[in-house]
């Protein structure tokens, strides 16, 4: 009886993801980036085109106030500094709405925007997307997109301990590169 039960049961998962929605593909280096309208946590509007001309960091994070996403929107707040300075602009994307993004970014001094994607609409464009039926939650993808709008750099696998540091130095790299 209880081998039955975890057939099913692991039958039922396999279902499940099997199901899973499959996300657009991820944009390649060289390419444009898809392009986004989404409300931040003050309510304010952004888009791709805004941020034409300078470099952007666009990174995608499941969830607002969990220990990963913490750490790293944290790491992203104490480099944001050194980031400003080589010419760039940091954004958060996850399917929480501007309410989450605005109670995670005043408890933890977030200064960037955390922008809300609740059709999830922009994560799926950029490849970012877990849809498992009813929850959808963004992966933990990063894209670096040059001033041209093309996407310089894909990070499919982040350490959120290190990966601010990641980004300063490959933006030092490209921004030499560009200049």
């Amino acid at each position: 009886m209880k081998i039955l039960l975890l057939v099913c049961a692991v039958s039922v998962l396999m279902a499940l993801f099997s199901l899973k929605l499959a996300a657009a593909e991820t944009p390649k280096q060289g390419e444009l980036a898809p392009a986004f309208t989404l409300t931040d946590q003050h309510g304010q509007t952004h888009t791709l085109v805004q941020y034409a001309g300078q470099w952007l960091v666009l990174y995608f994070y499941p969830k607002d106030d969990t220990p990963g996403c913490t750490k790293e929107a944290c790491s992203f707040r104490d480099d944001l500094a050194m980031i400003s300075k080589l010419g760039a602009q940091v954004l958060g994307v996850s399917v929480d709405d501007s309410q989450s993004h605005a109670q995670f970014a005043n408890k933890y001094h977030l200064t960037f925007p955390l922008l809300a994607d609740k059709d999830a609409k922009v994560a799926d464009s950029y490849g970012a997307l877990t849809n498992l039926l009813v929850i959808k939650l963004a992966k933990r993808y990063t894209f670096l997109i040059d001033p041209a709008g093309k996407i310089s750099k894909v990070y499919l696998s982040v350490d959120t301990s290190k990966h601010s540091q990641e980004i300063i130095d490959d933006l030092k790299k490209y921004a030499v590169k560009s200049d």
